[in-house]
């Protein structure tokens, strides 16, 4: 084998171990938070050399924000993709709205909306941690105004609506029944959220017909 295959192989193996790190971080830290991550601790539930995980992430900062860049690769997997296969407008909207009422049902991560449970842990400190979360929030919301603004545009969405707020209100639903859900163990607060949605989606949009009666 030459000194190129053997690098190649490292690199190789070296990825699918920071991938396996990485899945057990986003699961732990969405029920714990970020600061219950440790690499001494990952690498003795994946039964790895600590020296090894240490290499791939050298502290616990870049553990953290590993962690937060991984979620945010699932969130839009899960999420925002899925909405973009509809053509702009209120469909698209509500596509983005049921599909993170499922996301976070179906718990894809395991203690609920990753994001809504570590911006909760950060939010009032500083640092590069608090940063990346408070991007990827401001991303978030700017996504759902964005694509309010596309379903204006459209003509789908009642031309005086601001959608600055419209996005507002709507993750506001989604938020509180991830937070009911997760606290109380219970899933009727989705169909709540899904009927609150559903009903200002149907206030705003000037073609009723492109939305369900009911969710």
């Amino acid at each position: 084998m030459g000194t190129t295959e053997r690098i190649d192989g490292r690199i190789a193996r070296g990825n699918q171990t920071r991938q396996l790190i990485l899945e057990r971080a986003v699961e732990t830290a969405s029920v714990e938070g970020l600061e219950g991550l440790s690499l001494g601790r990952l690498a003795s539930e994946l039964e790895l050399s600590k020296s090894g995980v240490f290499a791939l992430f050298g502290s616990k900062e870049e553990l953290q924000l590993a962690t937060v860049r991984a979620a945010i690769d699932v969130y839009v997997d899960v999420v925002v993709r899925p909405a973009r296969d509809l053509p702009p407008g209120v469909g698209r909207l509500w596509r983005l709205c049921t599909g993170w009422l499922a996301y976070s049902r179906d718990r894809v991560f395991p203690g609920g909306c990753f994001f809504y449970s570590t911006t909760a842990e950060y939010d009032a400190r500083e640092g590069k941690v608090h940063d990346a979360l408070a991007g990827a929030r401001t991303d978030w919301l700017a996504h759902v105004e964005r694509t309010a603004l596309e379903a204006r545009q459209a003509g789908e969405i009642a031309e005086g609506t601001d959608v600055s707020q419209l996005a507002f209100e709507l993750v506001a639903f989604l938020e509180m029944a991830n937070a009911e859900s997760v606290l109380h163990n219970e899933f009727t607060s989705y169909d709540k959220a899904a009927r609150a949605v559903l009903g200002r989606l149907r206030a705003v949009t000037t073609d009723a017909s492109s939305l369900p009666e009911s969710p």
